[in-house]
């Protein structure tokens, strides 16, 4: 369900149908530069990004540090929540 225009009461009304029916739930309004969005989605999965910096061997001596480029790699993986 999508709302917009609507007064406070009747969003809270309607988002408590859909939320106990179990009914995914958006509104929003724009007043000139200003708005607002709201979203219920009850459960839900989603995916979530994380990054994994994974470190170059220091035993390898290619020269000083200031020299060295930069060989940390990073590794993204998604997780389901």
């Amino acid at each position: 369900v999508c709302l917009t225009c609507c007064s406070r009461d009747v969003m809270v009304k309607i988002n408590q149908i859909c939320h106990k029916n179990s009914i995914k739930f958006f509104t929003g309004d724009v007043f000139g530069y200003h708005g607002y969005m709201f979203a219920d989605l009850g459960e839900h999965e989603f995916v979530e990004e994380k990054t994994k910096v994974t470190k170059v061997n220091p035993s390898v001596e290619d020269g000083p540090d200031t020299k060295k480029a930069k060989l940390d790699s990073s590794e993204t993986t998604m997780v389901k929540k």
